[in-house]
């Protein structure tokens, strides 16, 4: 691993605006660093060669003085965004051999923007789970692993493998997608800042869909400024998208100025729940400590309806999902497993083709769906959803920001709570009313638990004020000072 490496996307581009370096350079770096991560399973698919030919396209460009905002700068992909010509899996099974013909509207956003193409990103099947253990091409190692642990650590999910590639040093960013905390929960367990913007900030169109009323892309960097840098390349009104949203994209980095003087910040008493880590409730104190010595007002509020958040997600969310994934039948994508009849066909497609979260989900989203029990559930989770965003907009009349931890522990070991999918789901719970309420979140590395594993701490704005979101979650990183890294950087890998 070289220093290259090492830098931020702020710093990269810094050094190739010097001509310091070149982005051949940076991206040769990269794809050297990837080599010697494979313990890590980060990637599904690895593109060094169109890489280098992206850098050195993007030399030429620099050579024209026709420089994007992320020119030259080498990222990773999650599995779960349409590149052209690049196999896309999802992390699943039913997705073999599917190389799109098209590119997601975020991509090409980052594309035109001058960014660099490592690869794909391993992620949960469909993006469903919280621990990264559902892809079919296998679990991700986080990179926070002790040397010498009986089992490897979760890197947490879905976008586990975007999280892993940050914190290893394997690349500069990545993109993730955020459906109920598939953003900031992973970014909390690896110690690197995940954003969730605004549903509707970013195009879906090209994305593979989960719970379409739910997923928003974002960036996954290793600081504020680089997730504000990103952001700005990947955000935009999208025509082929009827769910985004016709707003302007502000100048995010500009939002940085360090100054959360006379900002009030929320500090909603539901997130104190019942056997939370005393560890975690310590680091919200401290975080809640940072922002008042910044002059913010710590204010006390109160979102009564979170206590039904988790299981309204995990209805709304299934629910859509097994619509979504009712194109996967062997008919029009991927995989195809014969059978005597096409309803043998589907079957015996969608059995061997979806794994056992998947179908759980798939199931649980059929039956809520189902006649007689639509309005008991599917309907009634539809009307909690509104009063979970009521509660935000209340809050909003007396604060600008909200402060709460990002995930209620740090990073456990692959294989804890599998048997367990009531518990797995239980590491959504502070990250699942962003999503319903469709704000946007971000996750700020802010310490280390007792064990050494990163913690973070959550910010959650108004709808389309990312730049609020940004400057406070800055002011939160300055204070932290969080520099620690993952044993795996210590291998000089």
């Amino acid at each position: 691993m070289t220093e290259l490496t090492h830098l931020t996307l702020a710093e990269a581009r810094d050094l190739l605006a010097k001509g310091e370096s070149s982005a051949r350079e940076l991206t040769a770096a990269h794809v050297k660093a990837i080599e010697g991560a494979g313990e890590l399973n980060a990637f599904i698919t690895q593109t060094p060669e169109k890489a280098l030919t992206m850098a050195d396209a993007s030399d030429e460009r620099r050579r024209k003085g026709d420089v994007g905002k992320m020119e030259g700068l080498p990222i990773a992909i999650k599995d779960l965004f349409c590149t052209q010509g690049v196999l896309t899996t999802a992390g699943s099974h039913i997705l073999d051999g599917f190389k799109p013909t098209y590119e997601s509207s975020v991509t090409a956003n980052l594309w035109d923007a001058g960014a660099v193409m490592l690869g794909k990103l391993n992620l949960d099947e469909f993006a469903m789970g919280s621990a990264n253990i559902t892809s079919y091409y296998g679990n991700v190692r986080n990179p926070w692993t002790p040397e010498g642990a009986e089992k490897p650590l979760v890197p947490g999910g879905s976008s586990g493998g975007s999280a892993a590639a940050v914190a290893a040093r394997i690349a500069l960013a990545a993109t993730g997608t955020d459906t109920g905390g598939s953003i900031r929960q992973p970014a909390s367990l690896c110690g690197i800042v995940g954003l969730k913007p605004t549903y509707g900030r970013c195009s879906r169109w090209g994305t593979v869909a989960f719970a379409s009323s739910l997923d928003q892309a974002g960036p996954m960097t290793r600081s504020v400024r680089d997730a504000a840098i990103m952001l700005g390349a990947m955000a935009g009104h999208d025509p082929k998208d009827s769910t985004s949203v016709n707003v302007p994209v502000p100048d995010y980095e500009a939002a940085l100025t360090g100054d959360i003087r006379g900002l009030r910040i929320g500090v909603p008493a539901e997130y104190r729940m019942e056997g939370m880590p005393e560890e975690i409730e310590r680091l919200w104190q401290e975080g809640i400590t940072w922002l008042k010595a910044a002059g913010a007002e710590i204010v006390d509020i109160s979102l009564p309806h979170t206590k039904y958040a988790l299981p309204t997600y995990y209805i709304v969310a299934p629910a859509e999902a097994s619509s979504n994934l009712a194109r996967y039948d062997g008919v029009r994508y991927g995989l195809r497993v014969e059978g005597e009849s096409l309803d043998e066909m589907y079957e015996n497609t969608r059995g061997e083709g979806f794994g056992a979260e998947v179908k759980r989900r798939v199931l649980i989203g059929t039956y809520v769906l189902s006649a007689g029990y639509y309005d008991a559930y599917y309907n009634k989770a539809r009307q909690v959803r509104t009063l979970i965003l009521r509660d935000f907009q209340d809050a909003y009349q007396k604060v600008d920001a909200i402060l709460t931890p990002t995930a209620p522990s740090a990073a456990f070991a692959v294989g804890e709570n599998m048997d367990d999918p009531v518990q797995m789901y239980l590491n959504d719970i502070f990250t699942v009313p962003v999503n319903l309420a469709g704000l946007p979140g971000i996750s700020v590395p802010a310490g280390l638990s007792a064990g050494g594993l990163p913690l973070g701490l959550q910010i959650i704005g108004r709808a389309f004020d990312e730049e609020t979101l940004l400057r406070v979650a800055g002011v939160l990183e300055e204070a932290a000072g969080f520099d620690a890294l993952p044993p795996f950087c210590g291998k000089g890998a």
